[in-house]
């Protein structure tokens, strides 16, 4: 089966990617096939896999991002349609799509990492700008009409600081305007890139049931800065987890830092 819809990815224009205001992104509808998309949507994995990130400190003074967060690992147990859209996302097509969308010459070096989101009643994601080994991301989000209403929140929010404030700082949804409210639901993909004002973040949910998750899935474009090498000298991947499982039943361990 085709996961990744071509059409839909080869037709958006890296120009006006590169272009937008305040800072390169893009809002692509029908990223994956029909076909694909429903069958990534009925296998997600089980909460019960997930960490679960509650009031962990960030830096700057910026709000806690609470979250269950499923990092992938080389060798984790996922169901069969995941192993062929990763396959497929560590493939040339999509290869060539990131590398023409961030204008990377064919030897330039970047290393993906994917982690499952999930989020529950009260959870946001405080305005943040991303580490700058995340040169981009690409965020899926799994969810119709029917497993979150738009009313329960969770819209992506491209936030213009208006050059004001530095990346690492902590303003608040009140101190910077809304360039865009983003609804991926039904198949909706969002491209950003990096930059020292790509302030972005999500509201809190009010979903009726804390046992209702807003389920993302996403793509993280490192390039290899100093802390990524190390990480790898250690043999682990740009966010600090080993890149491979030593045995069954092993998570993978996350750097303490």
């Amino acid at each position: 089966m085709q996961y990744l819809n071509l059409k839909c990815i080869d037709a958006v224009s890296s120009q006006d990617f590169q272009k937008q205001k305040p800072y390169p992104w893009v809002h692509m509808q029908d990223t994956l096939t029909p076909e694909g998309w429903n069958e990534l949507r009925a296998t997600l994995p089980d909460i019960a896999q997930f960490r679960r990130m509650i009031g962990v400190r960030r830096a700057y003074g910026q709000a806690p991002h609470n979250r269950g967060i499923l990092h992938y690992i080389d060798g984790m147990t996922v169901a069969q349609p995941w192993k062929e859209f990763i396959a497929e996302l560590n493939g040339p097509a999509y290869a060539s799509f990131l590398r023409r969308m961030l204008g990377f010459t064919p030897r330039q070096k970047f290393i993906l990492t994917m982690e499952w989101y999930y989020a529950w009643q009260g959870c946001s994601v405080s305005p943040h700008c991303d580490a700058r080994r995340k040169i981009a991301t690409h965020i899926f989000f799994f969810a119709n009409d029917e497993d979150w209403p738009r009313e329960w929140g969770g819209d992506i929010l491209i936030l213009d600081d208006e050059g004001r404030y530095k990346a690492h700082s902590a303003p608040g949804f009140n101190d910077l305007k809304v360039a865009a409210s983003l609804d991926l639901r039904k198949n909706g993909s969002l491209l950003f890139e990096r930059t020292e004002h790509s302030w972005h973040g999500v509201r809190p949910l009010n979903s009726p049931d804390p046992n209702i998750y807003r389920k993302l899935f996403i793509v993280t474009v490192n390039i290899p800065t100093f802390q990524v090498w190390w990480r790898r000298v250690r043999g682990k991947d740009p966010d600090g987890y080993r890149y491979r499982l030593n045995a069954p039943g092993d998570t993978g361990t996350a750097e303490a830092a």
